[in-house]
């Protein structure tokens, strides 16, 4: 028989119907889990009114061994969700608890992302190779467009709009993207000390006025 069990669970809580320490009754299990923002702004896309969802919470179930649908099962009836789900992806899950690949839903916080038993959030979505270089062309295109010429004012920015970017700068590209906004610094104070260099300045004999060329 095929076997149906695996580490990673998904489930769905209702705070309307959740006992008010269902938190608790899943932190006693000892295990890490991963609790998504309150989603109470989503669209029922299927409504032909587009009504708003129930507001609901997303919760991932991560194990060190495989469990079958009826021990997930005993949990999630504990506090009143809907019955489990397979996790396919566990960070792909995580991202879909604040909407991070779909545009067109409402966006969610990252930081609103809670952590249980010690579930490391940026360990469980490690980014790729290519995916740490799709963002840090990024980075390095806003350091353009607002012209950034300190390493605090990229910073910054990340913590309170872009957690996805700060990660990468703290974690993969401090050197590299403090060495571009130095070099982008001194290039422009270098053309800026060259051109008071090159600039002189004179009497007009007419005016009697400075003027600098």
């Amino acid at each position: 028989m095929k076997d149906e069990r695996t580490r990673n669970w998904l489930g769905l809580v209702y705070p309307e119907s959740a006992p008010k320490n269902w938190r608790e009754i899943l932190d006693e299990l000892h295990i890490e889990w991963v609790e998504s923002p309150l989603h109470d702004k989503d669209i029922n896309e299927t409504a032909e009114d587009e009504h708003e969802k129930k507001a609901h919470y997303h919760i991932l179930l991560l194990f060190n061994g495989n469990k079958s649908y009826e021990q997930i099962k005993e949990i999630t009836y504990s506090i009143n969700a809907p019955i489990p789900k397979k996790c396919n992806s566990v960070k792909g899950s995580i991202r879909y608890m604040v909407h991070k690949d779909n545009p067109e839903k409402y966006q969610y916080s990252w930081y609103d992302i809670v952590p249980h038993g010690g579930a490391d959030l940026n360990a469980l979505c490690q980014p790729t190779s290519s995916e740490r270089l799709e963002i840090q062309k990024a980075i390095i295109e806003f350091i353009l467009e607002k012209d950034i010429d300190e390493f605090e004012d990229i910073v910054n920015y990340s913590m309170k709009e872009n957690s996805e970017w700060l990660n990468i700068l703290l974690n993969y590209s401090t050197i590299s993207i403090t060495a571009y906004i130095c070099s982008r610094r001194y290039k422009k104070e270098r053309a800026e000390k060259k051109e008071r260099e090159n600039s002189r300045t004179f009497v007009d004999q007419e005016t009697g006025e400075l003027v600098t060329t």
